[in-house]
C-alpha cells in the first residue's frame, strides 16, 4: 500500500490535506484516484489507513479510517555524525542509515571533507538528503522521520550539548581505538552518537580533540572499510550490541 507523509496531521482528524510534493506524487506519479486506499503518516510516529477523499489539482485530502501501529523504534535514539562524502555518496548513507534506524544524521565538516559548512548550506544537497530521507522511511515502514540537521564543523559538533554515549570509529591502524564488542558488557544507554570520518580518514587532531570531550574512540575490527560503508557496519553492530535488531 502506498504511503503519504502529512506533516500536518493531528490525532483526531477525519481529514487530511497532503502537502504539494506528496500531492503530486499521489495524482501524477501513481495515477490514485478517489476511493483508493493509502496509508498516511505525521513523522512523528503515527500512521492511519485511509482512502482518497478527493483530488482537485494540487489539493489532495484523505479521509482517515483506523489507526496503524508502526513498527517499534529502537530504544536507544542514534544520532549519526558523518562526515561529508565525496559525490552522491550521502545520498546513500543517509537512505540506509534511516533505513536501520537512526534517530537523526548530523552532517559534519572535517580536516579532510572537501567542502565547507557554507557551501552545503548555499547548495541544495542538505534539502537532497532531507527528501532521501522521506524516501527511505516510506520504503522501510518507519513511522517517524529522522531529522537531517543543518551541517556542522566538527569542532562545533563537539561543543553540542553530548549523548549520553559517543563514539568515533577509527581505522584499525589509528592504534587509539577499543573494539566496539567491549560495550556489550556496559549499560545500554537512551541516546548515543557516532562519528564517522570522510574518505581520508580522520586527522591525530580531531581524534585528540574528541578525547577531550569525552568521546570514545572505537574499532570495527582489523578490516578496513570504505567510508560509505562504515556507518552502515556500525548502526548494525551497535544494535546488535543493544539487542536493537
Amino acid at each position: 500500500m502506498h504511503r503519504f507523509f502529512a506533516p500536518g496531521l493531528d490525532a483526531g482528524d477525519e481529514i487530511v490535506t497532503l502537502p504539494r510534493d506528496e500531492a503530486e506524487h499521489l495524482r501524477r506519479v501513481l495515477r490514485l484516484g478517489v476511493g483508493d486506499p493509502v496509508a498516511v503518516f505525521d513523522g512523528r510516529g503515527h500512521e492511519f489507513l485511509a482512502r482518497v477523499a478527493s483530488v482537485v489539482r494540487r489539493d489532495v485530502r484523505l479521509q482517515i479510517q483506523s489507526r496503524v501501529e508502526p513498527p517499534p523504534e529502537p530504544t536507544v535514539a542514534l544520532t549519526l555524525a558523518q562526515a561529508v562524502l565525496k559525490g552522491d555518496k550521502m545520498d546513500d548513507v543517509v537512505r540506509d542509515g534511516v533505513m536501520l534506524g537512526v534517530a537523526a544524521i548530523q552532517p559534519i565538516v572535517t580536516k579532510r571533507t572537501e567542502t565547507t559548512v557554507a557551501a552545503l548550506i548555499r547548495s541544495a544537497r542538505v534539502e537532497r538528503w532531507r527528501r532521501v530521507a522521506l524516501a527511505s522511511v516510506k520504503q522501510s515502514r518507519r513511522a517517524v522521520l529522522p531529522d537531517v540537521r543543518t551541517p556542522l564543523t566538527f569542532e562545533n559538533f563537539l561543543e553540542e550539548p553530548a549523548a549520553s554515549l559517543r563514539l568515533m570509529l577509527v581505522e584499525p591502524s589509528n592504534g587509539g581505538g577499543n573494539p566496539v564488542s567491549r560495550l556489550q558488557d556496559q549499560p545500554i544507554p537512551p541516546d548515543a552518537s557516532v562519528l564517522v570520518g570522510p574518505e581520508g580518514g580522520w586527522t591525530d587532531e580531531e581524534c585528540a580533540a574528541a578525547l577531550a570531550h569525552g568521546v570514545r574512540l572505537v574499532t570495527l575490527g582489523h578490516r578496513t572499510l570504505r567510508a560509505d560503508a562504515v556507518p552502515i557496519a556500525a548502526i548494525s553492530v551497535l544494535q546488535f550490541l543493544w539487542k536493537d535488531l
